[in-house]
């Protein structure tokens, strides 16, 4: 009997190297990580070209593509439809109007994975919801190409594309800084400094007169951000 044998790709986690991969897309052929070197990247999956859902999302994140091009960030979309169907689906989301957003057009390129390879590799293919189609999946890749986020939404649910930004703002922040960002942060938000890792240090932050620091206990120390 011949063996059958079928490539199993393991999930990649947030700290992993971001699998490597040369697609089609509707703005050419992309190697990455390398042709993004330098520059974040936000991957994402949709399910299927042409459904309502996915349609809100691509105008929305096409609508906010100066606001990431502004935060060093290139977008990189990815269904296992084929290309000319994102070529139709992109030129009809051109001549939709939602929500004051009207003639969009999406400028980022938007992978053709009809064999499913890419979105093995990054575990977009969930058969619990679908075999055939991309879970909702978004993975947030730094300029080293290491996965520094990923979130996953169920087939029904759109995204949120505040979040999605607030993320970026919010790594790029920590990066930068080398602080934390406590719940709910925003830009100019006061920020969480590294936990003391001695008593020494402890005591000293809790009886520092830095008007810039303060602490809610030994292990909770704030940096107030200049307004």
């Amino acid at each position: 009997m011949e063996e059958i044998r079928q490539e199993v790709y393991s999930m990649p986690l947030i700290g992993d190297k971001a699998p490597s991969f040369t697609a089609v897309t509707t703005q050419g052929t992309i190697n990455f990580p390398k042709d993004y070197e330098g520059k974040w990247v936000i991957l994402f999956s949709h399910p299927a070209d042409f459904t309502p859902v996915c349609t809100t999302e691509f105008m929305t994140f096409a609508s906010m593509m100066d606001e990431f091009t502004a935060l060093n960030t290139q977008l990189i979309g990815l269904s296992v439809d084929s290309l000319y169907a994102h070529i139709a689906w992109l030129r009809k989301i051109n001549e939709l109007e939602w929500k004051g957003m009207k003639n969009i057009e999406v400028t980022f390129p938007l992978i053709e994975d009809i064999k499913m390879d890419v979105a093995r590799k990054f575990g977009m293919i969930q058969p619990n919801q679908s075999t055939t189609q991309a879970v909702r999946a978004v993975f947030i890749i730094d300029p080293k190409g290491f996965i520094r986020t990923i979130l996953y939404y169920p087939l029904s649910m759109g995204r949120n594309f505040d979040e999605i930004k607030r993320i970026i703002l919010a790594l790029q922040k920590a990066d930068r800084d080398h602080v934390a960002t406590p719940a709910d942060w925003r830009p100019g938000d006061d920020v969480i400094i590294p936990t003391a890792g001695s008593c020494g240090t402890a005591k000293e932050r809790m009886e520092s007169k830095d008007e810039d620091k303060y602490c809610l206990d030994w292990f909770m120390c704030f940096k107030r951000e200049k307004k």
